[in-house]
């Protein structure tokens, strides 16, 4: 996987009020399984994965996603037919609370791919399988636990067959068990070849999992490189006081 980010700014508000989150972003990477984007709260990770995901519109700046420019402020079809190859994994996990475990993962198949119910059954039957969660099928989401609920989320992503999964903090609203099982999930995603991008606040994860690091803050790439060399040796002084700040803990 390739990822070239040119000049991506995005704010919020206005006058006053305006929020500046990305600032003239700028970064270009190649990676064969994980990128892994690291920072401080606020330094513009998730707004990052949200535009990469066609869910937010920059207010400047370009995007190219393995050769092929993201239409990132292209009309709303445009921006539909786009996001149909993309898989989000959301940290609240995004699920609908009127839909049973089954019906989460199939529906969209049906109602955004195309799919007939015949293929949409089959793929989600298989993708439960493999994720452990077949037995699970007829509970609601209240009726799982957060775990079970990730799993159900990247479940649908992964039934999409999306090319690219994204990834936006999926354990922070988990307890220790739970963000261990979904974390194992993740490792087993890669073990498999799925390309992803993650934002996560597990250093300890980010480290063992991750080919690439890309270091934010102030809204810009202050730094990156391969996982190891930013975990042993940072060379932005932002960096160093980042990772002095949560490995301390």
């Amino acid at each position: 996987m390739n990822l070239t980010v040119h000049g991506l700014s995005k704010s919020f508000g206005s006058g006053v009020e305006q929020r500046t989150v990305l600032n003239d972003l700028c970064l270009s990477v190649e990676f064969p399984h994980v990128l892994t984007l690291l920072g401080p709260s606020g330094s513009g990770k998730s707004t990052l994965l949200r535009i990469i995901a066609g869910l937010e519109r920059p207010d400047a700046g370009s995007l190219i996603l393995n050769g092929e420019a993201a239409p990132l402020c292209e009309k709303e079809p445009v921006l539909r037919d786009y996001r149909r190859k993309l898989g989000v994994v959301f940290q609240a996990f995004n699920l609908f609370p009127h839909m049973t475990a089954f019906q989460n993962v199939m529906v969209p198949l049906t109602q955004v791919h195309g799919l007939d119910e015949q293929e949409a059954t089959h793929r989600t039957l298989e993708v439960m399988e493999r994720l452990g969660m077949a037995e699970h099928g007829k509970k609601f989401p209240a009726q799982l636990s957060g775990g079970q609920r990730q799993r159900i989320a990247i479940a649908r992503a992964l039934a999409s067959k999306a090319r690219f999964l994204l990834f936006d903090e999926p354990t922070s609203s988990l307890d220790p068990e739970m963000t261990a099982e979904v974390l194992m999930l993740i490792a087993e995603l890669k073990d498999d070849g799925t390309p992803m991008l993650l934002v996560t606040h597990e250093m300890g994860f980010a480290r063992k999992i991750a080919d690439q690091v890309a270091f934010l803050a102030e809204g810009r790439v202050m730094e990156q490189g391969p996982a190891g060399e930013f975990f042993n040796n940072p060379q932005s002084l932002a960096a160093q006081r980042f990772l002095a700040k949560v490995l301390a803990y």
